[in-house]
C-alpha cells in the first residue's frame, strides 16, 4: 500500500493505483487522477458513469462489470471506450475511487 496526492489530497491507494478507501474520494480527486490518465477534464458523461460506478459499489461492495455499465448506466458501451479509452470499467472504477472491477486485467 502506498500514497498518493491528488488534488493536494493524500490517498491510500494499492499496487495498481486504485484508492483503498473510497471516502477518501471528491470530484477534484477524480478530476487528477483521470488527468493523469490522459482523459483530460471530465464532462457530464464522465461524470455520470463515475458516479454510477461509485453509487453500485456502495450499494453492493463490488465495482459494475462493463456490461452492467453499459446496460445500466444509460451510456451505450460504445461510447464508455470513447470516453474511457483502453477499458472502460477499469478506468472509471480508478477515477470513481473505488477497487478495480472482477474480471479486469
Amino acid at each position: 500500500m502506498s500514497t498518493m496526492t491528488y488534488a493536494g489530497t493524500a490517498v491510500e491507494v494499492d499496487a495498481e493505483g486504485f484508492m483503498i478507501d473510497p471516502s477518501q474520494w471528491n470530484e477534484d480527486v477524480a478530476a487528477a487522477i483521470a488527468a493523469e490518465a490522459g482523459i483530460g477534464e471530465l464532462s457530464d458523461r464522465h461524470l455520470q458513469v463515475v458516479h454510477f460506478m461509485r453509487d453500485r459499489y456502495l450499494e453492493s461492495g463490488t465495482a459494475p462489470s462493463i456490461r452492467t455499465l453499459g446496460k445500466a448506466s444509460g451510456v451505450p458501451i460504445k461510447e464508455l471506450y470513447e470516453l474511457f479509452p483502453k477499458g472502460p470499467a477499469k478506468l472509471a472504477a480508478k477515477i470513481a475511487g473505488i477497487p478495480k472491477p472482477r474480471g479486469c486485467i
